[in-house]
């Protein structure tokens, strides 16, 4: 599908594939066996859109491989256009094998040294496609090296002066920084550039220092540009933050059996209701509502194992919402 002029969700980063143990609770190495699964929070926060009925835009590199061939198929299959996908003849498709726990919790171990995301360039950027955006969106991933991390900047540049929504979700993984300072300097680097963030828990003690999930806490990561600050609580719900108004909207009690790609349906659910209309951020009840949609996403998918697999269709999400 070609991405047109429109309410267009752009994603950059990174796409990989998952290699997920066959039973849960295991660690790697007693593992009996793995399923191959695709993943990349910014390729699951397309799907995600593209699943609930939005126009979405994947943009990152994948290795001139099997993998990567196969992971630019599940992007169209998706209807998410590839048009920003280019692809690396020198370095293979990013790996990540993932621990399930006993509750639903992941670990990870990573194949990248370098894989075909890192080598992105800033010439290489499609810059029509980014400038179509009416939301821009990305993690913090393609921050850890050169020449990708200069790609990023500069796409976040071209999109932000194309009147874009910029959406951030940090989407922390210390296993691939150099050391938990640098990914605590180069998340916060791009902090004040965004109109949306949202951050997990995990993610607000750790970039805050503070071991209390309070409102306190949530501030001090507050910028005077920011339009939305989001906190995921998992099976508590969200807290929001704005200008104007802050609060919590309660979780959906469902019985999880995987928590990969939660976050990204969350995210995703709520861009695509965002791109629809931005003044919901000053309408406290419809931000609501959508916070409200967004949970329900996270909450059904961490009833399937696999990120892609278990992002819910509108209906999906319906169903849940009108059965509580």
């Amino acid at each position: 599908m070609a991405a047109s002029k429109g309410l267009l969700i752009v994603s950059f980063g990174e796409m990989l594939i998952d290699f997920v143990p066959t039973e849960s609770g295991v660690s790697l190495a007693e593992a009996p066996g793995f399923l191959k699964a695709p993943g990349g929070a910014p390729a699951n926060v397309a799907i995600a859109v593209a699943r609930l009925g939005g126009k979405a835009a994947f943009v990152g590199k994948l290795g001139d491989d099997e993998f990567g061939h196969m992971l630019a198929g599940i992007l169209k299959k998706n209807n998410v256009s590839v048009d920003g996908v280019l692809f690396d003849q020198g370095a293979r498709t990013a790996l990540a094998f993932v621990t399930l726990r006993a509750d639903g919790e992941r670990e990870f171990m990573f194949y990248r040294n370098p894989s075909a995301d890192m080598l992105l360039t800033p010439d290489e950027l499609k810059l029509d496609l980014i400038k179509t955006a009416k939301v821009f969106h990305y993690g913090s991933i393609s921050l850890i090296v050169e020449p990708c991390r200069l790609a990023h900047l500069k796409a976040v540049e071209v999109a932000k002066e194309s009147g874009a929504l910029l959406s951030y979700d940090p989407n922390l993984r210390l296993p691939l920084w150099p050391s938990a300072q640098e990914a605590k300097k180069q998340i916060m680097s791009i902090w004040d550039k965004a109109d949306v963030i949202k951050v997990s828990d995990n993610e607000l003690e750790f970039l805050t220092g503070s071991n209390k999930i309070d409102d306190e806490a949530a501030m001090s990561l507050w910028h005077p540009n920011l339009k939305l600050l989001l906190v995921t609580l998992g099976e508590k719900g969200c807290r929001y933050y704005t200008k104007s108004f802050k609060g919590a909207v309660e979780a959906f009690k469902v019985k999880a059996v995987d928590t990969t790609g939660a976050g990204d349906a969350f995210i995703g659910a709520l861009l695509s209701k965002l791109v629809e209309n931005l003044s919901v951020l000053q309408d406290e009840g419809k931000l609501r509502e959508i916070l409200k949609f967004a949970n329900a996403c996270g909450a059904i998918t961490t009833t399937k194992k696999g990120a892609i697999p278990a992002l819910p269709t509108e209906s999906d999400v319906l169903a849940l919402i009108k059965g509580k």
